[in-house]
């Protein structure tokens, strides 16, 4: 009877020593992904920022183009 129970104290412990290192495994493993996601939203925000520029650009040229083609004469 102690036999058998040593036996599964011994499992039980390399069962706890496992989840603990699985865990920590995980826990690496989401703080690389949350660096990462952060790292993804700043370059996201970034180019959304660009992007909203060249929208404006696009927009003053547009205006621009009309307004010169409004001052040339009709053949």
């Amino acid at each position: 009877m102690d036999a058998e129970l040593a036996s599964l104290e011994h499992k039980l412990e390399q069962l706890i020593s496992h989840y603990a290192t699985e865990k920590a495994r995980l826990m690496n493993h989401y703080a690389a992904a949350a660096t990462e996601n952060r790292r993804l939203q700043e370059r996201v925000d970034a180019l959304e920022a660009a992007n909203r520029e060249l929208t404006d650009k696009l927009g003053l040229v547009g205006s621009r183009l009309e307004a010169l083609l409004a001052r040339i004469p009709e053949a």
